[in-house]
């Protein structure tokens, strides 16, 4: 049963932080790096399809899926927070060397990790993830409004939006030709999460201090010139949050690349996950050897 998913919580810095583990410990580690609104839940169909290959690692982040959500009074809910999390997460599971599959709010989280210890890293595989200004595009100007004057209301209520059933649901199917394709389970589990007390506060936290990251991507496209990791990107090129836009700006700083655009929205892995799967394993296959 050594492929067989299994469902674990870890403490770290006073944090019960939840994770699902597959695949035999001793093949190439694959970090699995989820997004928002979702959590490691939006990995389940991935893990079965690539666990008889790879050891993954999908967890949750605080405040989502079935990790502990710390009051905001004793906890930062920033990115830097984050990725110290997932730092001390692969340190007590011996995790040194592995590959990070870097989905929306996973790319800044993993990012740093890539950029702290360049040396820890296989390989890169981005989805609907951004280190570009071309990225921060119409759908963020509530968001920049709301990183320039946090007593924007105007823009708060727009964001708080975000964090609604319909709000939910159009993250998961804007720009899906086929939306029968689309599991509703999807947005009822993250509307389940994000219902908890003081969680739209915390939501509202992180979209603030997302405007930490930009500054940051100099130092990541430097270090695409500087290491030119091996990286896939696997895109949905439909999607409004981070446009295809983004997936050609890697180009620019990063040579040891390959890009497949699917005709989907910003979560890929739903209606295309199939394939994605066969693309991943093709490309860590040649990339990766133990």
């Amino acid at each position: 049963m050594q492929n067989q998913t299994t469902y674990n919580f870890i403490e770290i810095a006073g944090v019960k932080i939840f994770y699902r583990e597959a695949g035999p410990k001793d093949a190439p580690t694959l970090l699995l790096l989820h997004g928002y609104p979702s959590s490691s839940f939006m990995f389940k169909n991935l893990i079965n399809d690539l666990c008889d290959k790879y050891y993954l690692i999908a967890p949750d982040y605080p405040g989502y899926g079935k990790s502990d959500q710390p009051p905001i009074g004793e906890f930062a809910y920033t990115f830097d927070n984050f990725a110290a999390i997932i730092e001390e997460l692969l340190q007590k599971l011996s995790i040194t060397k592995y590959s990070i599959y870097l989905m929306d709010y996973g790319a800044p989280i993993g990012y740093r990790l890539a950029t702290k210890h360049p040396e820890n890293i296989d390989a890169l595989i981005v989805q609907n993830g951004c280190a570009y200004e071309e990225g921060l595009d119409t759908f963020w100007e509530p968001i920049k409004a709301y990183w320039h004057n946090r007593d924007n209301k105007n823009a708060e209520d727009i964001l708080r939006s975000f964090f609604h059933p319909d709000g939910l649901k159009w993250q998961y199917t804007h720009g899906v030709p086929d939306t029968s394709v689309i599991s509703p389970d999807n947005w009822e589990m993250d509307l389940r999460h994000l219902e908890r007390p003081e969680n739209a506060q915390i939501q509202l936290d992180l979209i603030y201090d997302y405007k930490n990251n930009p500054p940051k991507y100099p130092e990541w496209q430097q270090y695409f010139r500087d290491q030119n990791p091996a990286m896939l990107i696997v895109y949905g090129k439909n999607d409004y949050i981070f446009p295809a836009s983004v997936a050609e700006a890697y180009k620019k700083d990063v040579k040891n690349l390959e890009c497949h655009l699917f005709d989907t929205g910003h979560f890929a892995l739903e209606s295309h996950g199939i394939e994605i799967a066969a693309t991943i394993k093709n490309f860590l296959g040649r990339k990766v050897i133990r």
